[in-house]
């Protein structure tokens, strides 16, 4: 069987500015995930159009091409699958955006698939060499044992500044309201993590020092983590993760996660307007100490990546430069702005459709950096004017000398301006 999987280029992707730095950062890896289930003699070919450009006309035919669709890519998945249809090519679409609106995909798909892909997708292999191919596959069971290794021998490592991304779990043990897993793990669990041997095993395998690691929270289960970094320990490893601030503040787990290696930790801080916490159900930020968890970072050597949102319905005109000025001051290394974006199928999705305040569904613009609804106490061009200015503010030089001053040593401030 020949097999053709593409993972379609993000609108913002395209961007000459982004594309060469942002997006090839570390390869994804769901695709790589699924061809693990094929057979030895199938033929399978992965691209990845935030690294390579793509003529479709001089691709071969498969007998099957996979997609995985996000939002802003939604434009570009259905032109590819339309035209491998339009050749006789069976084509499989699933992820994000076709759980959230399977009708709109299935519309440019054969087959389409709701939810994680383990449980259903074996099951749709099987089908398809019988010959009786679903036109849907929903998933129910929720579980990574059994998982075969990530056909790494597919991407093309040499394209992506840090080629070895991984992930050992699944989903998120938090619900906010804005965030698209929940509507993704609909109808099972929302957050499971491999067996420890095996996600060990898969790092055994990985060649070099450096690891990026995918999974939405790795601090979520803690006897997990725990077995985890106790096990890394010793191996060598340097890595980024992804953690919650209230994952941050819990007793020894950071320093575990030191010892195993991580040096990096992206950061849900979202808002300094406590207000809208509770509103958008980031339940986890309440009542935490954000200053508390920036220093316990630093002064265990591991640089933040912040993650802020702007626009949420308690957000004046001040929160801009109030959000730059703390984030500043914290000494806080790098710093990822998001206009608050309703994706389809979540909390805050449905709030703002009861309230008539989306604008449009263009889902090309759906990246975080385009009002797409209706703020409360700003005005749609104030938002975007002042999310712009809360990345020039932040990476000024003045700010990176004085973020850099705000850390605990000299080794620590010449590490923050490089």
């Amino acid at each position: 069987m020949r097999v053709t999987m593409i993972l379609p280029a993000l609108t913002e992707a395209t961007s000459p500015l982004f594309r060469p730095i942002k997006y090839s950062l570390f390869p994804p890896l769901g695709l790589a995930t699924l061809a693990g289930y094929l057979d030895p003699g199938d033929e399978v070919t992965l691209h990845d159009e935030h690294v390579e450009r793509i003529d479709l006309e001089s691709l071969e035919t498969s007998d099957l091409l996979v997609i995985q669709p996000y939002i802003t890519s939604a434009r570009r998945s259905y032109e590819i699958a339309d035209h491998f249809r339009a050749r006789g090519v069976h084509v499989a679409m699933g992820g994000l955006h076709v759980t959230s609106l399977p009708e709109e995909a299935a519309a440019h798909a054969d087959t389409i698939f709701t939810g994680p892909g383990e449980d259903t997708w074996p099951l749709f292999l099987k089908d398809f060499r019988d010959g009786v191919p679903a036109r849907r596959y929903d998933s129910t069971q929720r579980t990574l044992a059994g998982l075969p290794p990530v056909r790494r021998d597919l991407i093309k490592r040499h394209l992506y500044l840090v080629p070895n991304s991984i992930v050992v779990s699944r989903g998120c043990p938090h619900h906010c309201d804005f965030c698209y897993k929940d509507a993704f793990f609909e109808g099972g669990k929302s957050f499971y993590t491999q067996a420890v041997d095996d996600a060990l095993a898969e790092i055994d395998r990985l060649p070099g020092r450096h690891l990026y690691f995918l999974d939405d929270h790795l601090l979520g289960n803690r006897r997990f983590a725990e077995a985890l970094f106790d096990g890394m320990t010793g191996m060598g490893r340097l890595w980024q993760a992804a953690g919650t601030v209230n994952s941050v503040l819990k007793p020894d787990l950071l320093e575990r996660a030191v010892e195993a290696g991580l040096r990096s930790l992206f950061v849900g801080f979202e808002t300094v307007n406590d207000a809208n916490l509770a509103e958008r159900r980031k339940n986890q930020n309440i009542g935490t100490d954000y200053a508390a968890a920036v220093r316990r970072l630093h002064d265990a050597g591991v640089m933040v990546n912040a993650s802020f949102v702007f626009g949420l319905d308690q957000d004046g005109p001040d929160v801009f430069d109030r959000t730059v000025a703390w984030a500043v001051e914290q000494g806080i290394e790098t710093a990822t702005f998001h206009i608050m974006t309703p994706y389809p199928s979540t909390g805050l999705w449905k709030q703002l459709e009861a309230e008539d305040r989306i604008v449009h569904r263009d889902w090309d613009l759906y990246d975080t950096r385009h009002v797409v609804y209706r703020p409360k106490n700003m005005t749609p061009r104030q938002l975007e004017d002042g999310y712009w200015r809360a990345y020039r503010d932040f990476y000024r030089w003045s700010n990176i000398w004085r973020g850099a001053g705000a850390q605990p040593g000299a080794h620590e401030r010449l590490r923050h301006l490089a």
